[in-house]
């Protein structure tokens, strides 16, 4: 069983309404549970954002616009064109 621990904190309050909305809804058991886990996915990209910045500093950085082509080359990527708005 998870320990828990009770916070307080204000949130505006069209993000209330949204976590009253998804309990009524029944797309959450409480407005503390929407909000854990809303916290769990936050900590999960926090921490896929700290890999990739690990990655990044391990390889130099990002890839440049040739090794990008190359990469989708080698993937069967085919490039698309954007169009001028």
């Amino acid at each position: 069983m998870t320990t828990m621990a009770k916070i307080a904190v204000s949130v505006p309050k069209g993000l209330a309404e949204r976590a009253r909305r998804a309990v009524r809804q029944g797309r959450a058991a409480s407005v503390s549970a929407y909000v854990a886990s809303a916290l769990q996915e936050k900590s999960k990209l926090d921490d896929l954002s700290a890999l990739l910045d690990e990655m990044l500093a391990e390889t130099g950085g990002p890839p440049n616009a040739a090794e990008r082509r190359a990469a989708d080359r080698e993937l069967g990527v085919r490039a698309t064109r954007r169009r001028a708005r």
